[in-house]
């Protein structure tokens, strides 16, 4: 956000004498668009305004292949690149073994 340092800078007095109607809209303008980054390929969010309940999913779900395995910890589906140990018949990837 650009500041302008060249404007005249409100002190305590002027920032106690905002409306509540002003603070309110500000924090919902801010609010407004915002969407965490920060998600994980499996979390679910919802967009702000976008209604997709008539919406429906389809995808393909691939069966294990001969070459891949499930991890006993995590339960991930891997490549058998990714198999790091195997106690008791149990398969471990790696990222649980480390």
């Amino acid at each position: 956000m650009a500041t302008d340092y060249d404007s005249p800078r409100k002190t305590d007095d002027d920032l106690n004498e905002d409306s509540l109607q002003e603070l309110q809209a500000r924090r919902a303008d801010k609010s407004t668009g915002v969407i965490d980054e920060d998600l994980d390929a499996g979390e679910v969010t919802e967009l702000p305004g976008a209604d997709l309940s008539n919406e429906e999913l389809s995808l393909r779900v691939l069966p294990r292949q001969a070459d891949e395995f499930t991890c006993a910890r995590c339960f991930l589906v891997h490549h058998r690149s990714q198999l790091a140990e195997e106690k008791n018949g149990q398969l471990i990837c790696r990222e649980c073994a480390a």
